[in-house]
């Protein structure tokens, strides 16, 4: 397995992205990023409050020429869940191909496009028969039935994270997409909780991001399930429940996927995420490694990586998922739970 890390670009003082990858190149084969201000599944990357970074499009465009002189793939991502009125628009489809043409001759093309929108899947089959057309895991496609429906538009899928823990069910779902020609792909990393009500409601405000940040908001009402359950240490054992997969236990899913997506586009320290992933093996706060990360809500209590008992990924991945009914992950959580006050 090789991992598609989320691109990130870097300000002034800071490492540049590129130099992580190249640190990483033997098991870095994507690099996934959205273009400047094109709504996606995270914030614009240049403009905010009305104010535009104007360099930010030079050197984006220096570190995909780096990263593509590397060998390593592109993966442009149009997976905002919403793009309201514009949903099915010649507008939407115009943009598509301007991006994506521009790319080709500006940093050498992009190779995957990764999208939630069938719209912009149809565009990029139709006018770039060679770019492999990726699912977006925000379709929560996690079954055969889901794939199959929309096999004529995607080449391969982002796996419903929710099934990340049922190797079972992923098995079934890798012989059907090698009988049919597609790939899996797994996101190991999401802190997203399992099942989330609020997943797509979440991903809707995402999407209009730039816009709901310009107007006055309710300030007595916190919009993500995670955070609003997080307040409460007696549901803290909940994260434990989650689709993440620690590092020292994602060589069970040798056979499953090629490609292990890791989500580092918003990280604070998205080379120490890689750098776990890669070694297979972290020392710290197992918060860390996801985005989003729930450091702030366990302050200043961690999860210590090195405390998980070592039936951990056998019983959280072979269990009924009744989670209501058993006390396992409460009992986990109280060995590795460390108050860093000492």
């Amino acid at each position: 397995m090789k991992f598609a890390v989320g691109f990130q670009l870097y300000q002034e003082g800071e490492e540049p992205f590129s130099h992580i990858v190249e640190s990483y190149r033997e098991k870095i084969c994507e690099v996934f990023f959205s273009w400047m201000d094109t709504p996606s599944g995270r914030s614009a990357v240049a403009t905010m409050h009305g104010f535009t970074d104007w360099t930010a499009q030079r050197r984006m465009e220096e570190e995909l020429r780096a990263i593509k002189a590397m060998g390593v793939k592109l993966d442009l991502l149009f997976n905002a869940n919403c793009h309201g009125q514009y949903a099915i628009s010649q507008k939407l489809a115009n943009n598509v191909i301007s991006v994506i043409s521009y790319l080709d001759e500006e940093v050498g093309g992009v190779d995957v496009v990764t999208t939630a929108s069938l719209a912009v899947a149809h565009t990029v089959k139709k006018h770039f028969p060679k770019i492999e057309v990726r699912a977006s895991v925000n379709m929560k496609i996690g079954t055969v039935k889901g794939m199959e429906y929309v096999s004529d538009l995607f080449d391969s899928f982002h796996v419903q994270r929710d099934y990340n823990r049922d190797l079972d069910h992923l098995r079934m779902l890798k012989s059907w997409t090698d009988a049919h020609g597609k790939k899996l792909v797994m996101l190991a990393n999401s802190g997203c909780f399992v099942h989330c009500s609020g997943q797509v409601f979440h991903d809707n405000m995402v999407a209009h991001e730039s816009e709901i940040c310009e107007v006055a908001n309710l300030d007595d009402f916190t919009p993500y399930v995670c955070w609003r359950n997080l307040k409460k240490k007696e549901n803290w054992h909940m994260v434990l429940q989650n689709t993440w997969v620690r590092p020292e236990d994602l060589h069970h899913y040798e056979g499953l996927f090629d490609t292990v997506k890791l989500a580092t586009r918003m990280h604070s320290h998205p080379g120490m995420v890689i750098d776990a992933y890669c070694r297979g093996k972290f020392y710290g706060n197992t918060l860390d490694l996801f985005e989003p990360g729930f450091g702030k809500a366990f302050a200043p209590y961690i999860l210590n990586n090195d405390a998980f008992p070592a039936d951990f990924w056998q019983r959280t991945s072979s269990c009924k998922k009744n989670c209501h009914e058993c006390e396992y992950c409460k009992t986990v959580l109280q060995q590795v739970l460390l108050d860093t006050r000492g």
